[in-house]
């Protein structure tokens, strides 16, 4: 499987994660905005911080896909994470790609940003079983508008609202976007 690779954008560098990401990356994980649509539990700590990374650096080992940590390219400073993510979990609708940012960065268009770079690479570059990547996912909860938003402005649509198995208390938006000249 390849290894994780370096992008950039016109404001920002997707990167691999590297072990001392793991502060910067708890930060984003700690406020209580992400909290919130993450669906993180209060004990969520450093080392869960640390153990999302090392998931997301065995993902693209094992896969070829995952998230990226995110840097600003003007300053280097860490925004958050973004990119690609296909866990192994019961009822999840396929290749996702997905964006976590600090609020900080929040309303600069960085999500759009990168969650545009990660669907390019995904439709351009990856191969999932020996084939191309057909369509993209990506699973919103009803109330975060801001994140449907940008869904929206990637040019997903949404599919069905379904209770996914391993977060039975709230259902999720599937959101979708079929590559380019494929359909809807």
């Amino acid at each position: 499987m390849p290894a994780c690779p370096t992008l950039t954008t016109e404001r920002l560098v997707l990167r691999p994660f590297r072990d001392d990401d793991v502060d910067d990356l708890f930060a984003v994980l700690d406020t209580p905005e992400v909290r919130r649509w993450l669906h993180l539990p209060d004990r969520y700590g450093r080392d869960d911080a640390w153990h999302q990374m090392a998931m997301f650096v065995g993902q693209w080992a094992l896969r070829g896909t995952g998230n990226w940590a995110v840097e600003e390219r003007a300053t280097g400073a860490f925004v958050g994470r973004a990119g690609l993510h296909l866990p192994e979990r019961e009822g999840w609708p396929g290749l996702e790609v997905g964006w976590t940012l600090h609020p900080d960065h929040w309303g600069k268009g960085y999500a759009t940003e990168a969650g545009a770079e990660a669907m390019r690479y995904a439709f351009e570059e990856v191969r999932l079983e020996g084939s191309p990547v057909d369509r993209l996912y990506s699973c919103i909860l009803p109330d975060n508008v801001a994140s449907q938003a940008v869904a929206r402005r990637l040019g997903m649509e949404l599919l069905e609202e379904r209770v996914l198995p391993f977060f039975p208390s709230a259902p999720h938006g599937i959101w979708s976007r079929a590559r380019a000249g494929d359909g809807c």
